[in-house]
């Protein structure tokens, strides 16, 4: 098969899901999808997004050692661009990824931008999710508690309008629609916004039609598909993250296929197979002298806390702590933006080994820790600690009294956010990893007592299933903002995998 499907990726962020489906290759492997044209609004998502698309063009010949000096920091960005084997990838990466507004960007920039990319072929798959702020239900919370005239005016409800327009006007054969779960019960001035999306995706103004499938039920003709049916969760398809997101497989009517199978069933890892192979890294002091001696004493200073904490397990805890205040085996920095040195993958399932790997890094990129205060540090601690003997996050009721943060109605009989302090269990998958974790890392707690931190940028892509040669650009904030609004692109790669069924190609 040498002509490849076109893709075109709408609201792409950092392209999580062209990443899974530019990765599904036919059984020659050769690629299925050719991404044509993604477009992404932030700065920082698009730098990311320009990168991977110039990944892929070099990876087409050889991906040459430049790639890997870059991401390893050995060279800067415009060294990187200005090296004459780098060049023509760079100059099809930005042709490729554009950096726009869909709802700002006139259309007729945006319309030219899919002409050129389609080339006249009418076969083709539109993939993306509109920002999802307005329809999650942490975002929707805070938004309406806000102010809740500014909520119902927000322009992010229409943005799936955009989406639309391009369907009606360039009739892709397939299309995929991400978003949230929160979008099944959000509403706008009194009516639920997601059946008046379903409405709008099955009935255009025009001539073309869709009928709108599930990804992981019975599609049967005559089946009634009811809107909770559109939820994938990831965690029973091979992902180590409990990520439930609703996605929309729409197939034009007059687009010919056999039959619709609905997503492999598949264990999923846990956290600890999915970063416990990660180098052991220490949380940084904030707001304070920071040193590992320092550091070391700051953990100490949780002890005192179990003093008048009556507790079953008092004990038990008391030696966890005691033990990862020893710090045996932990590597004193904080981590590095590359680390030197072979991963052990050997407790890893080998499906997520072989997407995760690559040898050629010799290391692993972007593996920082954050700094925290001392006392947010000991309530790590004491969570990670609580959670090893446990196998369960404690609530903000089973803290000690003096590790309870000074919060207003912390002590009450209903304390809001009763989790605000949520480690990760290592025999699990994780808590979904959302661009919140961006602001602190409170709900994101590493299960090892003896790190005692959140989780870095690199544990977070992992859980995401982002591979390790992928490098993010901007700030932190904007890298963990990246991370936390993406589709997990393994997951996107078995999407791709049903899609390519669609076009009776065998996917491997």
């Amino acid at each position: 098969m040498s002509k490849k499907i076109p893709i075109i990726d709408l609201f792409a962020g950092p392209g999580g899901l062209a990443e899974g489906f530019s990765s599904l290759n036919n059984l020659s492997r050769e690629p299925i999808f050719s991404v044509k044209l993604s477009i992404e609004k932030d700065n920082a998502a698009h730098k990311t997004l320009s990168l991977r698309a110039a990944y892929r063009h070099l990876k087409q010949i050889g991906t040459p050692d430049s790639y890997y000096d870059y991401i390893t920091g050995k060279i800067d960005r415009s060294s990187f661009e200005s090296l004459p084997q780098i060049r023509e990838s760079m100059d099809l990466a930005y042709n490729e990824a554009r950096n726009a507004t869909l709802g700002e960007t006139p259309h007729q920039d945006i319309d030219q931008w899919i002409v050129n990319s389609l080339q006249n072929e009418k076969d083709w798959v539109l993939i993306g999710g509109p920002p999802c702020q307005a329809y999650s239900l942490m975002g929707r919370s805070i938004m309406r508690k806000k102010d809740p005239l500014a909520f119902e005016k927000d322009h992010r409800h229409f943005l799936y309008k955009e989406y639309l327009r391009i369907i009606e006007h360039y009739k892709p054969a397939i299309f995929i629609m991400e978003n949230v779960k929160g979008i099944l019960s959000s509403t706008h001035a009194g009516n639920l916004i997601f059946e008046q999306i379903l409405s709008d995706l099955s009935c255009f103004n025009s001539d073309v039609q869709y009928e709108l499938k599930s990804f992981v039920v019975d599609n049967s003709e005559g089946k009634k598909i009811i809107p909770k049916d559109f939820t994938i969760y990831t965690e029973r398809h091979g992902i180590p993250q409990a990520r439930h997101r609703v996605i929309v497989l729409g197939i034009r009517k007059d687009f010919s296929y056999k039959n619709l199978p609905t997503l492999d069933m598949q264990a999923a890892p846990t956290v600890a197979q999915a970063i416990g192979d990660l180098p052991k890294i220490r949380s940084c002091l904030s707001k304070q002298q920071d040193s590992y001696e320092l550091w070391k004493e700051a953990l100490k200073g949780t002890l005192q806390h179990l003093e008048g904490w009556s507790h079953t397990y008092k004990k038990e805890l008391k030696e966890i702590i005691l033990d990862a205040i020893k710090q045996n085996q932990i590597d004193p920095s904080h981590g590095k933006d590359f680390i030197y040195g072979r991963l052990d993958f050997a407790n890893m399932p080998e499906h997520l080994r072989t997407w995760l790997e690559d040898e050629r890094l010799e290391g692993v990129i972007q593996h920082v820790a954050r700094s925290h205060m001392a006392t947010d540090l000991q309530r790590y601690l004491f969570a990670a600690s609580y959670g090893s003997y446990n196998n369960i996050s404690p609530k903000m009721k089973q803290f000690p009294k003096g590790l309870l943060p000074s919060h207003k109605n912390v002590n009450g009989e209903k304390i809001p956010f009763d989790d605000r302090f949520r480690v990760q269990i290592k025999d699990t998958t994780s808590t979904t990893i959302l661009s919140h974790i961006s602001k602190d890392g409170h709900y994101y707690i590493h299960y090892d007592p003896e790190q005692c931190r959140s989780l870095t940028l690199r544990e977070a892509a992992r859980l995401q299933t982002f591979p390790d040669n992928y490098y993010f650009e901007g700030n932190r904030t904007q890298q963990y903002i990246q991370v936390g609004n993406a589709v997990p692109p393994l997951l996107a790669k078995k999407l791709a995998e049903v899609v390519a069924g669609l076009f009776n190609v065998k996917g491997i």
